[in-house]
């Protein structure tokens, strides 16, 4: 059997438009990537969705998806309080590995205290790998310019830095002063039911600057402030109606954040 020679010429061609088939077929594989879209609740109980047993309202989006995905019948969070649970999340370590993460939780008393500088965090490593990042809703690790959201891996921020503000003020006890409604490191004045605002924000920004292609999201939700929904009324049964006005504008925002 003969065999033939290749020409340096051909060779160079062949490996030219090998190389230009495998970077094509990386660059399919990264537009493939998963967005990341992560929703915290504060202080949301096992029993305080209808998917796990609530009988006097109803939370159909969130119901809707534990049946799409797993729902954990026995699983414990990091911590039962916001400061802590969140350093877990945002570092993916122990709270109590993190001078921050003892705090139960955060309070204006210590305003220096923080996530420190530098510390690597989720939105940090998927950032490396050329993640756009975004968190939407509650920060509560830090007042600091060197704890914000900014300076930890996240490309923009929109919400609060403390742990709690009225829903319709966006006012709180932050050392930073009363209004405490942030876009990145500006404060902001916007009129709006908070929750509305913050789904509001989360599907403009994840819809702008090709987010939709590779993103990260903590995405929002409520906080522990009770007495304060968006509109009056009474459940059917008379068990907490403000559960119940609170927790609905949520699920009602994460079908919009969904479907968006």
């Amino acid at each position: 059997m003969k065999t033939r020679r290749v020409t340096r010429r051909e060779f160079i061609g062949t490996a030219v438009t090998t190389t230009a088939a495998l970077s094509q077929v990386r660059l399919a594989a990264q537009k493939r990537r998963p967005n990341v879209l992560f929703i915290l609740a504060d202080d949301l109980g096992y029993g305080d969705l209808s998917c796990y047993g609530r009988p006097d309202y109803r939370t159909p989006v969130l119901d809707g998806l534990a049946q799409q995905g797993l729902k954990f019948m026995s699983a414990y969070a990091a911590a039962p309080v916001c400061t802590p649970t969140r350093c877990a999340f945002h570092t993916g370590r122990y709270p109590q590995r993190l001078p921050v993460g003892l705090e139960e939780p955060l309070r204006p008393i210590t305003p220096d205290l923080g996530l420190p500088a530098g510390h690597p965090t989720i939105a940090s490593i998927l950032k490396a790998s050329d993640y756009e990042t975004a968190l939407i809703g509650k920060w509560h690790l830090g007042w600091t310019p060197a704890s914000t959201p900014t300076r930890h891996g996240y490309d923009h921020f929109f919400g609060i830095l403390s742990g709690a503000a009225d829903y319709f003020t966006h006012k709180s006890e932050s050392p930073l002063g009363p209004a405490d409604l942030w876009d990145d490191l500006q404060p902001i004045d916007r009129l709006g039911y908070l929750t509305d605002l913050l789904t509001d924000k989360d599907l403009d920004d994840f819809h702008s600057e090709g987010r939709a292609d590779s993103s990260m999201r903590p995405a929002p939700g409520t906080w522990h402030q009770r007495g304060r929904a968006r509109a009056p009324g009474a459940n059917r049964r008379g068990r907490d109606p403000m559960q119940q006005r609170q927790q609905q504008p949520q699920d009602h925002g994460v079908r919009g954040v969904i479907e968006g």
